[in-house]
């Protein structure tokens, strides 16, 4: 029983980054003034680990962006972007 129940603790344990999630934020980037703009900002983003997927849009000066909150949080993607040249902010929903 005992290597039983220590089996279940050693699953649980390493499979703990299976229960983290995927989250979703917008940024809105305000200093976005064209479509070379845009790319650079994408490929700033997906620099960061954990980001899974970008949608930069120049119309609406936002990135949506989906990640792995386990690997990365919301202060690495607006670091990736003022480092990009493009200071950003999260979006109020």
């Amino acid at each position: 029983m005992k290597t039983l129940t220590t089996a279940v603790v050693l699953y649980l344990v390493l499979s703990a980054p299976a229960w983290a999630a995927n989250t979703t934020v917008t940024l809105t980037v305000p200093g976005m003034h064209c479509a070379a703009c845009q790319i650079t900002i994408k490929k700033a983003l997906n620099k960061v680990e954990g980001v899974g997927k970008i949608d930069v849009s120049f119309e609406k000066k936002e990135a949506v962006v989906t990640f792995d909150d386990a690997k990365t949080k919301v202060e690495a993607l607006l670091e990736a972007t003022k480092n990009a040249g493009y200071p950003s902010t999260v979006k109020p929903r």
